[in-house]
């Protein structure tokens, strides 16, 4: 479904250009929900960005389900892939209700039958109807993710990318949100690519996982062989100390183990 060849990035800084994405290369099956993971600043999000056509490549090739994509993504491949971002107030217009966030996608694709869509919509993902016409300040974290979840949704996307999108929520309701991930990926035939830094979370949701390190790809592995700690990359069994370290009392995460004890 998605073929990255050789993909870099560069940002202008200061001092000339930064890479924060250098000769990357992975490919996704269809079906197949894909994590990537790395510590702040590894590249990670600029990855989706660059398939999304959000940041412009200065280098490579990504091909969607054979298609190669160009500089512009066009109203078909836009529509084919849809993305779910961090925080989810700021993804939502705060001045725009939930009614007026989910006509939106509808309205600019030209798609009949809005209504039926959008309740529809808001039922996958467990939206209470009550909520439909109240604003982004007016919903919990949790709803408003929901919300987001629910317009990447109502255009029956091919490809869903991810950008850590539980890690802006209470950990109350991170659970609740993974479990809807679950419930998304048994009933649809998605591809899914998922950036997180918390690698329970990778793990429980993936089948592999690529892991970054300062812009490169430094190895790609199972999940179960994530879970089991059989990585091959020193950097990866940093990751995983750090994260077994890191593991919140009380998180959704607890007792997902990532390495036998």
């Amino acid at each position: 479904m998605i073929a990255v060849q050789n993909l870099s990035v560069s940002f202008k800084g200061p001092h000339g250009p930064v890479s924060a994405v250098r000769d990357l290369s992975f490919a996704v099956e269809p079906g197949e929900t894909f994590g990537i993971v790395g510590e702040s600043g590894s590249g990670k999000s600029t990855v989706l960005r660059a398939i999304a056509g959000l940041v412009a490549a200065s280098g490579g090739h990504i091909r969607m389900a054979g298609e190669a994509l160009g500089l512009r993504r066009t109203k078909a491949q836009r529509s084919a892939m849809q993305m779910v971002f961090q925080d989810p107030y700021a993804s939502l217009h705060p001045r725009h209700t939930v009614d007026r966030a989910l006509q939106e996608p509808l309205a600019i694709h030209a798609i009949a039958e809005p209504e039926r869509l959008i309740t529809t919509a808001m039922a996958d993902v467990d939206l209470d109807p009550a909520l439909r016409f109240r604003y982004p300040h007016q919903l919990s974290g949790g709803q408003r993710q929901r919300v987001a979840i629910a317009r990447a949704l109502i255009l029956s996307p091919k490809l869903l990318l991810l950008d850590e999108p539980t890690s802006a929520l209470d950990v109350s309701v991170q659970a609740e949100v993974l479990n809807l991930f679950q419930t998304i990926r048994s009933t649809r035939a998605l591809t899914s690519l998922l950036v997180s830094h918390d690698l329970a979370v990778v793990a429980h949701l993936c089948e592999r996982v690529a892991v970054m390190q300062r812009g490169t790809l430094v190895e790609v592995l199972t999940a179960e062989a994530l879970r089991r700690g059989e990585a091959r990359h020193p950097y990866t069994h940093t990751l995983l100390a750090a994260s077994r370290g890191y593991r919140r009392v009380g998180s959704p995460h607890e007792g997902m183990p990532l390495a036998p004890s």
